[in-house]
């Protein structure tokens, strides 16, 4: 029976449960380790406990980026590395009982002791958890190795990045990137509506999933991801909303450091789209810095001065999801999706409309 592990109070847990019934923490499951008798929650003012579940620099740490051809907690034999980013590595890997293919992302060894870093990726895992949306990559696990490796498990999508589909066939037509588009709108929405906001959207995060109606986009890497729920109590996990996310695709709200909402999220699709259909930024400068100021003092460059064949329509809908006011742009990803759908024929809206509903 797995044994699972409370990162804020310590106590343990066997069986299927996934958050703690005492503070409701995502539970961490621990391999091997034997049910042990719950401990009890210490004193707020002080941190022992969390010392003493955070990983500490080791050798297992330092073997986080070489984990090919090895087996991962008796559990997953793992296969290659996908890829690997300043948090993390990503492998391929098969699950060893039931045969099915995943993705595991290990924490890399230079933040794995750090408890900033490791209590972001725990929040991560108990936001992306909730997410069950055929347009969001869910996590389906979250895990510890006995010799301190914290890693996330998720579905392994076979598909093409949205980046990757960018650079390979160039600047998109509306048949082509507005079903994609309305698709990211619907997996935003979903988590917007669990007070989830992914603050890092950029094609890169979105991948295209061959399915026999078409391609499937995906959102994926909740990793900056953070509950926007008033009230919740919940301690910022960044100190300003500028030291997280991509800078071609903040909005002016995160680079200012503001509290994000869905809006945000709708502004960085809106500079996503803005790519899919012309393989340029709606912000030009020198360098991310100089993008980021004229974000801050001005307007997006109108989408037809490089595609004069798009219908203006789609270029208002575009200038609407960038505009620099929060308020002015659509209140929510979903709003954003059906503007997309108006620009398109009768029938296509009416093949696309269900995937908004």
């Amino acid at each position: 029976m797995s044994v699972r592990r409370c990162p804020r109070c310590g106590s343990t847990f066997e069986g299927d449960a996934r958050f703690c019934p005492k503070d409701g923490s995502p539970l961490i499951e621990v391999a091997g380790a034997p049910a042990a008798p719950a401990a009890p929650a210490a004193p707020a003012a002080k941190t022992a406990t969390r010392k003493a579940v955070t990983p500490k620099a080791s050798p297992a740490l330092d073997r986080a980026g070489t984990l090919s051809n090895q087996v991962l907690d008796a559990r997953y034999q793992v296969q290659r590395k996908l890829g690997e980013g300043g948090m993390s590595y990503v492998y391929e890997a098969r699950e060893l009982s039931s045969g099915e293919s995943v993705a595991i992302k290990v924490l890399s060894p230079k933040l794995g002791a750090d408890h900033s870093s490791v209590e972001r990726l725990r929040r991560e895992a108990g936001l992306a958890m909730r997410l069950d949306h055929p347009n969001v990559c869910r996590i389906l696990r979250l895990g510890e190795t006995e010799d301190g490796l914290i890693y996330l498990v998720m579905p392994y999508l076979k598909g093409e990045l949205l980046s990757d589909r960018e650079v390979r066939l160039g600047p998109m037509s509306p048949d082509v990137a507005v079903p994609l588009l309305v698709q990211a709108c619907a997996g935003l929405h979903h988590a917007h509506q669990l007070h989830i906001v992914h603050r890092d959207l950029k094609p890169e995060n979105i991948m295209l999933v061959p399915d026999p109606s078409g391609d499937r986009a995906v959102v994926m890497d909740f990793g900056l991801a953070k509950e926007n729920r008033a009230g919740s109590g919940l301690a910022k996990l960044t100190a300003t909303g500028i030291s997280l996310g991509t800078p071609e695709f903040m909005s002016p709200e995160q680079i200012r450091g503001k509290p994000l909402d869905a809006r945000s999220d709708v502004y960085a699709l809106g500079i996503v789209a803005f790519e899919m259909f012309t393989g340029k930024l709606p912000f030009q400068g020198r360098n991310a810095q100089e993008m980021m100021i004229a974000r801050l003092r001005g307007q997006p460059i109108p989408l037809r001065q490089y595609r004069p064949d798009l219908p203006a329509k789609l270029e208002k809908v575009l200038m609407q999801s960038m505009e620099s006011n929060p308020d002015s742009r659509y209140p929510d990803a979903r709003q954003f999706g059906l503007a997309l759908l108006e620009t398109l024929d009768a029938v296509r809206q009416a093949a696309l409309r269900p995937i908004l509903q």
